[in-house]
């Protein structure tokens, strides 16, 4: 696989481009060096650019994140998360097997990620035995982010109720700042192990997400680039959705060796393009 130093030989071929945020843009502390120059050279040339995110949070509250990294308005044309696009499936219930979900939830996560259900008509509740489903943001506090171990528990009591779990972030890991957490796609996968089989990923691979963000940037697929550090969401929500794609040797997979990438891009059924050494010039 070619690997490229950064996205200039890129830009010609595209008008817009797809870019994940965690592992590419930042690493959940600071901006990578040589982002923000990237960022300005795509739109001096006139190109379209969406972040696209699997944080369980709204939009406006990762656009606020961004400016704390000194990225605005002049960097990007918009910012879609699996939080955003979770809320306007909950707050419309126009899709079916959204439609067929109760008003009770019992939240799995963080009180920071309950932006996704503001204004929605919907109850939380205290108790595994008074909801009608489980939302899955990722990590509890109190149960710590390193390990499934302490979940299970909980898990096993929604199982044992059969409640269909909506999880707001495919992604089953993170790096932070060097640390691997876990996301709260890792809680999905224990509650499949549970034989439990009515659970909603919302985020990257999934091509539902997708739509919002080829509508906010306007350019045809074929001339529309998906970026990003993840070969079981972001390239392979690409390959779902049509767009070509390059990796970026960042996040999840800084510690690849240039070597392999062939043989795990074979694995995961994806054929990017090429890999990146970083999103930089």
């Amino acid at each position: 696989m070619d690997i490229l130093d950064g996205i200039t030989p890129l830009l010609d071929r595209y008008d817009g481009f797809v870019v994940d945020l965690w592992g590419v843009v930042h690493d959940g502390v600071t901006a990578y060096p040589g982002v923000t120059e990237a960022l300005l050279l795509v739109r001096e040339r006139g190109k379209r650019l969406v972040f696209l995110s699997n944080a369980p949070r709204r939009s406006w509250v990762v656009e606020r994140q961004l400016a704390g990294y000194g990225l605005g308005p002049d960097h990007y044309d918009a910012v879609v998360t699996s939080g955003e696009v979770t809320w306007e499936l909950l707050h419309g219930r126009t899709h079916p097997w959204f439609a067929a979900l109760g008003r009770r939830a019992y939240h799995l996560g963080p009180a920071t990620d309950l932006s996704v259900i503001e204004d929605v008509e919907l109850d939380l509740v205290s108790q595994v035995a008074e909801a009608d489903f489980l939302l899955n943001t990722g990590p509890d506090p109190a149960l710590g982010p390193t390990s499934t171990e302490p979940y299970r528990e909980v898990l096993a009591a929604c199982a044992a109720r059969n409640l269909p779990m909506v999880c707001v972030n495919p992604d089953r890991e993170v790096v932070v700042n060097g640390q691997v957490l876990l996301c709260a796609g890792a809680f999905a996968d224990v509650y499949r192990e549970m034989g439990q089989r009515e659970i909603f990923e919302v985020g990257k691979p999934d091509p539902t997400v997708y739509g919002p963000v080829l509508r906010r940037l306007g350019t045809a697929p074929e001339r529309t680039l998906a970026i990003g550090d993840g070969p079981r969401t972001d390239l392979a929500g690409a390959r779902n959705s049509g767009l070509d794609c390059v990796w970026v040797l960042n996040g999840l997979s800084a510690a690849l060796a240039p070597d392999s990438l062939d043989a795990l891009a074979a694995a995961e059924g994806v054929t990017p393009l090429a890999a990146l050494r970083g999103f930089r010039v």
